[in-house]
């Protein structure tokens, strides 16, 4: 375990322990909650672990450093911004997939961009946000949501690569 991880549970468990000392009910049902939360998330984290195990099993290592490498250049972003517009993945299983793909040999660039397109641009949605806002609005909310992405997958790249 990471220093980081030992500090902020060792926090939490003061926290919890202070906490029982103060006032045990709401301790307790605070304890509840936080339970019933993880049973909720449980499905979400397992499919976390499937779909990393999946990317890892099929998907070279070679291949992902030489198609959304750092070497990869601009194209390698595109292609990342590219997937991450037409992709449907929760957040929650996005970051460990990021995380998992950079150690692969992604770049920090194309993971950014990945992760701000999944999170920016809903091609899935497209046809109700145009049904909604209209076409207009859908295609320019949708442009420049992917003009920002590559800014923001360029500054990244430069401040973490």
């Amino acid at each position: 375990m990471s220093p980081t991880a030992i500090a902020i549970n060792s926090f939490v468990g003061i926290c919890l322990i202070l906490s029982l000392f103060k006032d045990k009910e709401k301790t307790k049902a605070a304890v509840f909650i936080a339970w019933n939360a993880l049973k909720r998330l449980a499905p979400s984290v397992l499919a976390v672990i499937a779909v990393i195990g999946l990317i890892v099993g099929f998907i070279p290592p070679k291949w992902i450093a030489s198609s959304i490498g750092s070497e990869s250049g601009i194209v390698g972003v595109v292609v990342a911004a590219l997937l991450g517009s037409v992709l449907f993945i929760p957040a929650i299983i996005a970051f460990p997939l990021a995380r998992s793909l950079l150690d692969l040999g992604a770049g920090v660039m194309a993971m950014a961009a990945f992760i701000t397109t999944l999170t920016m641009i809903g091609f899935v949605f497209l046809p109700v946000e145009i049904k909604e806002m209209g076409k207009r609005f859908a295609f320019l909310r949708n442009g420049l949501s992917m003009a920002v992405a590559v800014i923001i997958a360029v500054i990244m790249g430069v401040v973490l690569g």
